[in-house]
């Protein structure tokens, strides 16, 4: 048994006296410099993101308002949030705004960034133009678009498609058009970011490969099938997942138009977080608050996993 035993305690004898090697090794590479200075942002990293965290994921299973002693409740928030009757409605609603958000808001950057790459001379320009949108204020831009969604016949959409004998339509105050209505302003507000992403890979494409392609006789259409979207498939694939995990966390549109009306027609995931922990009294519900987005960040934790692991080697 001694014998056997002996081969163990010499390894653990050599790990032992190889270990303050690799320290000094460590340190004569300035390793405790590096330390010193990542030490600060890992300081605040960890007290405004980690610490929030872990601090969520102790709330979602108790019932506290901040302010008195906290009461350990289980999994009873859980249970409140799918009991609710509110929560299928803003499930349906934050999912039928993720699929118009794709069919309409992912192509049009893809569409712009593909023209702009045509200009030569004015793409600055127009590299600024679909920029600017992101840099107004939301306020901004709500303010902007609510005027153009006035449901009269006077407001400035429904006067347009008066023209050509279009409307006049409710836009925010119907309950079949007011997700669309939020998407397209949500969609002019965010597209010129993901516009800049596309041009910056699309430059980077050899012009060789369009050259060629031209000599081979590929017209437009053949040449962005053939050179531009594959090579773009990787960005394609994580400008996919940076939407849907942005759509699924949609707020500010739904709170700034509509508070989720008409009919709870606009009533999302993150707008139901903050009615349960604003919407009635300060600190009324923050233990179903947290357990809800508990359980966003679940879900969106395993559909990303997901997601890279069927699309790891279709990116390539």
């Amino acid at each position: 048994m001694k014998r056997s035993e002996q081969p163990v305690r010499d390894a653990a004898t050599v790990s032992q006296t190889r270990l303050p090697e690799r320290f000094k090794l460590w340190f004569r590479k300035g390793g405790l410099s590096a330390l010193l200075f990542a030490l600060p942002i890992i300081v605040v990293f960890g007290g405004f993101s980690w610490w929030p965290i872990l601090r969520a994921m102790v709330m979602a299973f108790q019932d506290t308002n901040l302010i008195g002693d906290a009461t350990w409740v289980g999994l009873d928030n859980f249970r409140w949030v799918l009991t609710d009757p509110d929560f299928p409605k803003a499930l349906r609603n934050t999912g039928y705004f993720a699929l118009l958000a794709l069919i309409i808001g992912f192509p049009i950057p893809l569409i712009g960034a593909v023209l702009m790459s045509e200009v030569k001379k004015l793409r600055g320009l127009f590299s600024v133009l679909a920029y600017l949108p992101v840099v107004i204020p939301p306020v901004v831009s709500v303010l902007l678009w609510k005027f153009f969604y006035d449901g009269a016949r006077t407001g400035v959409f429904n006067t347009l498609l008066g023209h050509i004998g279009l409307g006049p339509f409710p836009w925010l105050n119907d309950k079949h058009w007011a997700m669309p209505s939020l998407v397209l302003a949500a969609t002019w507000a965010g597209a010129g970011a993901t516009v800049i992403i596309y041009l910056a890979a699309l430059i980077s494409v050899p012009a060789e490969l369009y050259e060629a392609a031209e000599l081979d006789g590929a017209g437009i259409w053949r040449k962005i099938w053939h050179v531009t979207l594959p090579k773009l498939r990787g960005v394609l694939f994580i400008t996919l997942i940076l939407q849907i995990i942005a759509t699924a966390q949609v707020f500010l549109e739904p709170y700034l138009f509509t508070g989720g009306g008409p009919n709870k027609a606009t009533l999302t995931i993150l707008l139901m977080i903050y009615n349960y922990a604003f919407g009635a009294s300060l600190g009324a519900d923050y233990g179903p608050a947290t357990a809800l987005s508990l359980m966003l960040a679940v879900f969106l934790a395993i559909f990303s996993l997901i997601y890279f692991r069927l699309t790891r080697g279709w990116s390539q």
